[in-house]
């Protein structure tokens, strides 16, 4: 009689034994993780599949056929299963078939080793058909989910090539945004789509100032008359030939290290010409991560004399004690009929008590205080009196600001009261205007009108997007509107006069509860006009390369509280926070094409897996706020964890909320996107993920696959009248030309670092070309560079 245990004899037999025991221990995690899935009321897939995987790896061990069959079985059961759940959503279906399929593999080529072996060659044949099958059809559904998705038809233009509005820009890039309206619209054409993939580099200029680990350089350069001028990464100003890309001058304002924020960058400066030829009649300003504004000469680069001491004024006056790093200007300064208008980025979520969010106006020419406006001291507006400061802890502006010189208003998009995620020490004034669009008069810092999008803010959903002015039009006619977009996905139409909405919003009931139940809002602002936020997640929405990190996904979500967007803060179970703070919307706002109608919006769409962690908790784990002595070297850094000292609670954020090996996020891919908006109706034209998985991968190994995958970005758009989007920003180190028409990509070419700033484009000598800053990002993990790199049709 033959003994049920065949001992295993040369290569094959242990390799077979092998992949039993691999089997086993599968099962075996997909058992325990399965019945602690089942017990949280999850999917019972995972506890079968332990059971299956266990008796088919037992089966193998013994060199049985029977091992292959209910593999096999339990193969078919999943592939059904899955179609159940995500039916044929390529990126949902890669942790449920991907793995294994590869297992399936290793099954039947293991099957001439098993027993009985009649009829094997007929059975691999079929196996391997199926696996082909099966991994073929997988292909095409990843290939096909990175393509757009129409959902209609691109508005005709009614707008002529070369009309111009005063915030159209062409042969100049003169502001951030192109202008201080920030469509980011060149009315440029030489670059079409019959000659865009024949783009070169023109130019590559390195600043030569290579940004540390813990900040970048996500600069869009100005371009005035035959000059580009630019920071890098520590705020030295350089201006380029902007034929060539050959260095005219630079000023290096020598910002120590110690002063840099944890998240620090240069993304832009401001131009400002007065009537004459003297020197400094047309400067430079530049607001830099200590804290100071710089005024140079566009020509020569030397500080302007007779602005401040010397060239420099100190923002930080009235602002009281500042520790090392908690204040910057890391945004262009706005300028406004001659005043200069500045905030601040405070350091988030170190302490309640931080340096005052005050807003600042400056003389453009003298570098005097024209204005302060302190929310909660609105009857101060010059500088505090002796011994006193700025209110501390305000909501401040890291962002960039809009205007309109006409009407002599600036459009502040503020951000959040110092500890982001507790809302227990607010005053009144802070709540009116936290998460707020806040219209001042420039001439007086007054404030005109206000907009919020969030009330009682604790989920870091402050207004990073720099509005974007346009004539909006209406049954009645063409309204000054402004366009808001925001982190939490909603996409605002405001009249840019009054602040009142023009499209519909409405207040909706809200989640309440968690750590601080009497301060949450019952309702919260949602537009009615558009959203870029996606659908609640639900358990099938969480992912993983395999079954077991989507199953450990699972298992996370199941122990979290969620109740959709808005969720309130605990302590006793972490939160889901969705969208995450960078976004829907981040600082590179919208760009719009306003000859054809069209807004163009690149988005996220990760969540955070957050908790509030009880004062003696994060007092052990070392979190204290930047500059305390009790800090352990090397300190806490943005994605991480926040002290947030001065509330009851410090804040653990899982920025993306990634699982802890892999690196992977919880949530299926796209992660992030872009689309087409038809202005007029709010309505989505195209929408496409946005991002490949070619730098993308578990354990941060790069895949290299050209699939678009859609990823996290950090970055915004321009667009010709030639209809083509131009942008970076996506984690894969590649710039796009998109057409506006269709979504699809018609020239892309690959960065040496990451592209996470606004491109900008300019014409001289009847040449147009393509400005981006590749300096990369520490928090989007892409390569650190220090280039600037220009892109032309051949000559």
């Amino acid at each position: 009689m033959r003994s049920q245990w065949d001992k295993p004899s040369g290569f094959k037999g242990w390799a077979v034994l092998t992949l039993g025991l691999l089997f086993i221990l599968f099962g075996l995690t997909m058992l325990i993780g399965g019945v602690w899935l089942s017990v949280l009321g999850g999917s019972w897939y995972y506890l079968s599949a332990g059971i299956a995987l266990i008796f088919s790896g037992g089966l193998l061990m013994w060199r049985r056929r029977l091992g292959a069959t209910v593999y096999a079985a339990f193969f078919v059961v999943t592939l059904l299963w899955s179609l159940l759940e995500v039916g044929l959503d390529g990126w949902a279906l890669v942790p449920r078939i991907l793995g294994l399929s590869i297992l399936l593999l290793l099954v039947l080529l293991a099957l001439p080793v098993l027993r009985p072996a009649h009829s094997v060659r007929r059975f691999t044949l079929l196996g391997l058909g199926a696996f082909t099958a099966v991994v073929a059809s997988l292909g095409m559904l990843l290939v096909n989910a990175g393509r757009p998705t129409v959902h209609g038809v691109m508005p005709v233009a009614s707008l002529e090539v070369g009309d111009k509005t005063s915030m159209s820009v062409g042969v100049d890039w003169p502001a951030y945004g192109g202008t201080y309206g920030a469509q980011r619209f060149s009315s440029l054409t030489q670059i079409d789509q019959s000659n865009v993939g024949q783009l070169v580099r023109a130019w590559e200029y390195r600043t030569g100032d290579l940004p540390l680990e813990r900040w970048g350089a996500e600069t869009t350069p100005l371009k005035i008359d035959d000059t580009v001028y630019l920071c890098s990464a520590r705020n030295i100003l350089i201006a380029l030939d902007a034929r060539t890309g050959k260095e005219r001058w630079r000023h290096d304002p020598k910002i120590a290290a110690e002063a840099i924020p944890y998240t620090a960058a240069c993304r832009g400066i401001a131009h400002y010409a007065t009537a004459g030829t003297q020197v400094c009649a047309n400067r430079i300003i530049e607001g830099t991560l200590d804290a100071r504004l710089i005024a140079v000469d566009a020509v020569s680069g030397v500080p302007c004399t007779d602005f401040g001491d010397n060239g420099y004024v100190d923002t930080t006056l009235g602002l009281g004690e500042i520790g090392p790093g908690m204040v910057s200007i890391t945004s262009p300064p706005t300028i406004v009929r001659g005043v200069v208008v500045v905030g601040h980025q405070i350091l988030d979520g170190e302490k309640r008590n931080a340096p005052s969010g005050v807003i600042q106006g400056f003389d453009a020419v003298s570098g005097e205080l024209r204005w302060a406006w302190d929310m909660a001291r609105p009857e101060r507006t010059g500088r505090p009196l002796e011994g006193e400061t700025y209110t501390r802890g305000t909501p401040n502006m890291w962002t960039i600001a809009s205007a309109d010189e006409q009407l002599g208003l600036v459009y502040l998009p503020l951000g959040n009261s110092a500890a982001d995620y507790d809302s227990s020490t607010r005053g009144p004034s802070e709540n009116e205007y936290a998460s707020s669009l806040v219209a001042l008069d420039v001439t007086t810092g007054k404030p005109v009108w206000h907009f919020q999008t969030v009330h009682v803010d604790v989920w870091d959903y402050d207004l990073g997007s720099q509005a974007t002015l346009v004539d909006f039009p209406t049954k009645t006619g063409t309204v000054p509107a402004l366009i808001l977009p925001s982190k939490q996905g909603d996409i605002y139409i405001l009249d840019r006069r009054t602040g009142m909405p023009i499209t519909s919003v409405e207040e909706r009931p809200v989640p309440g509860g968690g750590v601080e139940p009497a301060q949450r809002a019952p309702t919260q602002p949602f537009s009615l006009y558009h959203t870029l936020t996606q659908p609640d997640l639900t358990e099938r929405d969480m992912w993983g390369m395999s079954p077991l990190d989507q199953m450990m996904c699972r298992i996370q979500f199941r122990q979290a509280t969620y109740d959709g967007i808005y969720t309130a803060p605990t302590t006793d179970t972490h939160w889901i926070q969705y969208p995450g703070y960078n976004g829907g919307s981040d600082w590179g706002g919208v760009a719009v094409d306003p000859m054809r109608g069209v807004i163009v919006a690149n988005y996220n769409n990760v969540p955070n897996y957050n908790r509030l962690v009880p004062r003696a908790e994060s007092d052990r784990r070392g979190w204290f706020p930047r500059g305390d002595p009790r800090l352990p070297k090397g300190g806490v850094v943005e994605g991480a964890g926040g002290p947030q000292l001065g509330v009851p609670y410090a804040i653990d954020v899982n920025a993306g909320w990634r699982m802890p090996f892999t690196r992977l996020p919880c949530t299926q891919p796209p992660w992030g996107g872009i689309r087409a908006i038809d202005m007029r109706s709010g309505k989505t034209l195209w929408d496409r993920p946005f991002g490949s998985a070619r730098a993308n991968g578990p354990f941060g190994i790069p895949s290299r696959l050209p699939l678009e995958i859609g990823t996290p970005n950090n970055g915004g758009s321009v667009v010709t009248a030639a209809g083509l989007i131009f942008i970076a920003a996506s984690t894969d180190n590649l710039i796009r030309a998109i057409d506006i028409a269709t979504g699809k990509t018609v020239w892309q070419d690959l960065l040496p670092a990451g592209g996470q700033a606004t491109p900008m484009i300019y014409e001289v000598d009847d040449r147009q070309y393509l400005v981006i800053m590749a300096g990369g990002h520490h928090f989007m993990e892409t390569p650190i560079g220090d280039y600037v790199i220009a892109y032309a049709l051949p000559e």
